[in-house]
């Protein structure tokens, strides 16, 4: 049997769109031959479509879309996500679904038996989850069907898991040939590489070959990274699709070889165009085709930069200097420098003199009372002022450059450089902005090399640096990841290198800013877990012991 991986970009509740793109790839597929095409989880509105769910309307135009496209496609056999109204309509009245049909007749459907309520998945809220997996024999072959979060509870591949069934071994005790798994997998760093692993332990475990077709593009703050691929009975790599964009990969039962158009990346290649994507989709799905960056010179700015550009053109992207008078030269000179190598339009506009009127303004009210982190932050705020006059005179969007290791310590200005419609590298730590910078300038020099080796600094005042307010990245970054992403009790990070005060410090820091980062401009997730929809921490808290 030649089958087909459909990996698609839907965008999220476009319907008409989103159907006739399915079947522009089943159309294609036919074409070259494929007998089934395997489509991603909830293709048919895009995932994860939220509250969407709760609209009546909604609901009734998903149903007429997947009418329309079972009643549409000709030729070969179909497997796609959707989601269906309850046949009893009991429970929540809604299940994340799958179903095969042919020339306008459904053959067989199911529901996804595991509903994840974890991370930025909330499908509990929304869904009642299936009560037995789906084997179906289409031309002999007997395919198990399983839906995304399913094959995610195998035994000894996950330290806990809060399900008590395993899809997985059901399927293979029901006498399937192949198992099949229908997919909106988000990205993070290595998740490619995981999904793999999991597969080839699903073809040890079962002695069954694996398919597993995953979304692609982004969806608000989620990005989905494709690779969708298909394993031997052995665990071999006998097909992989395309990372990071849309892709029609075909695989062939009988002997198992396919088109493999994907391979291993490093992992700052991994994180570039995963923020690429992110810029691109976030942008052009809510009607952007500009972007506006604050160019400060810095190393953050700079990567933000190369990734708009790469994202939108350079004639779509205008960074912005705004030196003050505790600006150095080389910041402004490297800001051009970048500006030049990327071919992005480039503007100069001093704050001095905003500053200085801020100050005669504020003078009788301050009377009396020294310069203090009100006039650091008055000045982050001019340039949020001036950045967001130009994204709304020439209808673009400003990008925040901020990283996830300021971010987590309250180390930005609300209203000043938090200020933006999209934060590119909010999840990034300022180590790994390093080391995209360096992945940037892999071939020839983008980024200045001054850029990258000067000490960071937001040039609030004279000879300020970064690390004047905070300890080295290196230890930043650690102490963060192991609170944050690792969940790790404060006591069990101190160590020689990260002694009690500078962990205890940190730590309260990332506790005290909640307020912050509930404000902030939503960000592209990248890792575990991200300062966002998937971090729902409470902004007013008070934990003590008894």
């Amino acid at each position: 049997m030649k089958i087909a991986l459909a990996q698609l970009n839907p965008v999220i509740g476009d319907f008409r769109g989103n159907v006739r793109k399915i079947a522009n790839a089943c159309e294609t597929a036919a074409r070259l031959g494929a007998q089934l095409v395997v489509l991603p989880e909830m293709a048919v509105s895009g995932y994860p479509p939220r509250d969407l769910l709760t609209i009546p309307k909604f609901v009734d135009e998903n149903q007429r879309a997947l009418d329309w496209l079972i009643s549409t496609v000709r030729g070969p056999a179909v497997l796609t996500g959707h989601f269906t109204r309850t046949a009893d309509g009991s429970g929540k009245n809604l299940a994340n679904s799958a179903t095969i049909f042919r020339d306008g007749k459904i053959l067989a459907a199911t529901r996804k038996i595991l509903l994840p309520s974890y991370d930025v998945f909330d499908e509990l809220r929304y869904f009642t989850p299936g009560e037995k997996p789906l084997i179906y024999a289409l031309d002999g072959v007997k395919i198990g069907v399983t839906i995304c979060e399913d094959i995610w509870n195998m035994p000894g591949f996950q330290d806990a898991s809060p399900y008590a069934r395993n899809p997985v071994s059901e399927i293979t005790a029901l006498g399937a040939d192949i198992i099949v798994n229908i997919s909106a997998s988000p990205f993070r760093l290595n998740r490619p590489a995981l999904r793999v692993r999991l597969g080839r332990e699903i073809v040890k475990s079962s002695g069954l070959p694996f398919i597993l077709v995953n979304q692609v593009g982004g969806a608000d703050d989620i990005l989905f990274d494709g690779h969708s691929f298909a394993l031997s009975p052995t665990g071999e790599i006998a097909a992989m699709a395309k990372g990071f964009e849309e892709d029609l990969a075909f695989v062939d039962t009988s002997t198992w070889k396919g088109d493999i158009r994907s391979t291993a990346s490093c992992e700052a290649g991994e994180l570039e165009n995963a923020l690429v994507l992110g810029v691109r989709d976030y942008l052009g799905k809510c009607g952007f085709t500009k972007a506006v960056i604050g160019l400060s010179g810095g190393i953050d700015s700079s990567v933000v930069a190369v990734i708009a550009v790469k994202a939108l053109g350079p004639q779509n992207v205008t960074g912005i200097s705004m030196p003050s008078q505790y600006t150095a030269d080389a910041s402004v000179e490297d800001a051009k420098k970048l500006a030049e190598n990327l071919g992005m339009n480039f503007h100069v506009i001093p704050i001095q003199p905003l500053f200085s009127e801020y100050g005669r303004s504020l003078s009788q009210l301050f009377t009396g009372m020294s310069e203090d982190v009100t006039e650091e932050n008055i000045q982050a705020r001019i340039r949020g002022g001036i950045l967001m006059a130009a994204s709304n005179k020439f209808g673009s969007m400003l990008l925040s450059t901020g990283n996830k290791s300021e971010l987590a310590v309250g180390y930005c200005t609300l209203y000043g450089d938090m200020a933006g419609g999209l934060s590119v590298i909010s999840d990034v730590f300022k180590t790994r902005v390093y080391e995209l910078a360096r992945w940037m300038n892999r071939d020839k020099e983008v980024i200045p090399a001054r850029s990258i080796t000067r000490p960071p600094s937001a040039e609030l005042r004279p000879d300020q640096t970064d690390q004047d307010s905070l300890p080295p990245y290196d230890a930043l970054d650690e102490i963060v990841e192991r609170y944050v992403e690792l969940r790790e009790d404060p006591e069990s990070i101190i160590n020689e290198r990260l002694p009690r005060d500078v962990v205890t410090d940190v730590i309260r820091k990332v506790d005290a800013n909640e307020y912050k980062r509930s404000q902030a401009a939503m960000g592209l997730k990248v890792t575990d877990k991200a300062f966002g929809s998937g971090r729902r921490m409470p902004v007013a808290k008070r934990i003590t012991g008894v």
